[in-house]
């Protein structure tokens, strides 16, 4: 099963898992397909957006989790 860490690119989150887009959408996230998305960490992307990492990290890998099971 895919998951997450801070250290992946969103970008390849968005090729991987796009069922995630909402929660990165929820929090300010919504430049999901831009240049700065190509190379920008789930920690940096948080740190923009004013978001605690590791809640968000473990957040996204719990939608997976249960997406993946439906």
């Amino acid at each position: 099963m895919y998951q997450i860490t801070k250290d992946t690119i969103v970008y390849d989150i968005m090729v991987n898992a796009p069922v995630t887009q909402p929660l990165f959408q929820r929090i300010g996230m919504h430049c999901l397909g831009c240049a700065f998305a190509t190379g920008e960490s789930v920690e940096q992307a948080c740190r923009a957006h004013g978001v605690e990492v590791e809640p968000f990290v473990k957040e996204v890998n719990d939608y997976i989790a249960a997406h993946a099971e439906a």
